[in-house]
């Protein structure tokens, strides 16, 4: 008796555990509509995980998603799919998700500032859902997503694991869900650009997953462009136009630059002329020529030339961004320098925090998600959503001191030569200067017929800059005209 006690106690903890793991993978399917140009979309919404497994059919990790799929489509090869995220790394994908390309969107004022808490959402009319059904993926440890059982977070982190864990989902969703023939496309904000690159060739090379087209917004694809280190000279020059474009928003250039692309092209001349001559030449440069210098650097940045003199004619985003407004006690946003912050004193190197992310979109984004998933989609967890967190760290980019990601997005078109690539810019960001992420694409040595497969955007906000409603607008119009020319052969 006592044997056949403990079976059926095993009997019934297995059961327990099967129903425990059945759930855990029950997706939670809704219906809705909202109003696009108009037209009433009529959509299905689908919550919930992918269970990844390994080759041996052993589970490793538990995917979050969510898809939306227009209602009524047919032949869904005529339909395309796209599959979007955001950056960080270690971030979810609610801000692309609630703030550009879902059916809902966050309710922020016109210029992007927020408004008092509580915060709301509402139906989204510049949702993409008209053109493209559109899965939003959350990597390792953002969103609900996490290994499982003693998985090592490890196996799912850093560039080249993320790439992978990223592709074989989406390789997963397309063969269940039947989409190998709709035209596809996948799109990125910010680390999620340099994840798209990546994509772009693990899906070609690995499952002959071939894409229509590839979105890039507030693109990164090398970091060397980027990252302000001694002895890397290359970035100073590719960030001036956006510190210039920050100056004149906060009007502190002269009365003579009334026009910010007037004053954008006269910049990026001088800083792809002038201004990198003068640093290749390091301490070799004549007191005439470093003086002539940082007369230029006044002009186009508003900054006293006593202090440019002092940095070496080397400005860097954190220290530029408590110096520009120091007089008036206040710092400029990094993802988006239209924003304006308060520190603890004046007297500091850097800011404090990022305004334009703790202040502006941080505390709406993060209600936005974890209501609209609970209330709209059904979805119950109760593990936290993690927004943005270092959770996924170390992350490991490159063996080399930079990656360079751009030379993978190359071979992809090469491989493909219908391959679209669409780059959405803010002046307004620090993150992912528009100017550095010009000339990496500069650098990528396409053929001249290759060159033609990508177009640039440039917005009046930052690097979220949908949360300007007239870039917003724009954003939108501007997908349509590539979604069309990626997919009208």
């Amino acid at each position: 008796m006592k044997f056949l006690f403990i079976s059926l106690s095993f009997l019934i903890n297995f059961y327990a555990a099967g129903q425990n793991l059945d759930k855990t993978y029950t997706l939670s399917v809704t219906k809705h509509q909202v109003k696009i140009n108009g037209v009433v979309i009529s959509y299905t919404a689908t919550a919930g995980y992918m269970a990844i497994k390994d080759e041996n059919d052993s589970l490793k990790a538990k995917l979050f998603f969510v898809a939306y799929t227009k209602d009524g489509e047919t032949d869904l090869s005529k339909r395309p799919l796209l599959f979007a995220y955001n950056g960080g790394p270690g971030s979810a994908s609610l801000w692309l998700h609630m703030g550009a390309l879902g059916p809902k969107r966050v309710v922020m004022n016109d210029d992007g500032t927020t408004k008092p808490p509580p915060y709301s959402y509402t139906d989204n009319e510049y949702s993409w859902l008209d053109k493209t059904d559109i899965v939003f993926i959350d990597p390792m440890l953002t969103g609900f997503t996490r290994s499982i059982g003693k998985t090592d977070k490890n196996e799912f982190i850093g560039y080249d694991n993320d790439v992978q864990f990223v592709g074989d989902f989406i390789r997963l969703y397309t063969s269940k869900n039947e989409r190998w023939s709709s035209p596809k496309f996948i799109g990125g904000e910010s680390y999620g650009t340099t994840r798209s690159a990546g994509l772009a060739g693990y899906l070609q090379n690995r499952y002959g997953l071939y894409l229509n087209g590839v979105i890039l917004i507030s693109a990164i694809l090398d970091f060397g462009a980027d990252a302000t280190d001694k002895g890397n000279d290359r970035p100073f020059p590719l960030l001036l136009p956006t510190f210039s474009a920050t100056a004149w928003y906060h009007k502190k250039l002269s009365s003579n630059y009334n026009n910010l692309d007037t004053l954008l092209k006269e910049v990026e001349h001088f800083a792809v002329t002038d201004y990198t001559l003068a640093l290749l030449k390091g301490d070799q440069i004549t007191d005439e020529e470093k003086n002539a210098i940082a007369d230029k650097l006044h002009d186009y940045t508003g900054l006293s030339k006593q202090y440019i003199m002092e940095s070496n004619l080397r400005l860097y985003v954190g220290r530029f961004n408590k110096e520009l407004l120091r007089t008036e006690g206040k710092t400029v946003g990094r993802l988006d320098s239209r924003f304006t912050g308060d520190d603890y004193d004046n007297a500091g190197e850097e800011f404090d925090y990022d305004p334009s992310y703790d202040k502006t979109i941080y505390g709406v984004y993060a209600m936005a998600i974890n209501d609209y998933l609970h209330k709209d989609l059904k979805y119950e967890n109760e593990i936290p959503y993690e927004i943005l967190t270092g959770r996924p760290h170390p992350w490991i980019l490159s063996k080399n001191k930079y990656l360079n990601v751009a030379e993978t997005l190359r071979d992809a078109m090469t491989k493909n030569p219908y391959l679209k690539v669409w780059v959405a810019n803010g002046y307004f960001d620090m993150a992912t200067p528009y100017f550095a992420t010009r000339n990496v694409l500069n650098h990528m040595f396409l053929k001249k017929e290759l060159k033609k497969n990508i177009s640039l955007t440039y917005y009046p906000a930052g690097h979220m800059m949908y949360i300007n409603k007239p870039s917003l607008i724009q954003l939108k119009k501007d997908f349509e005209v590539f979604i069309n020319n990626a997919i009208n052969k």
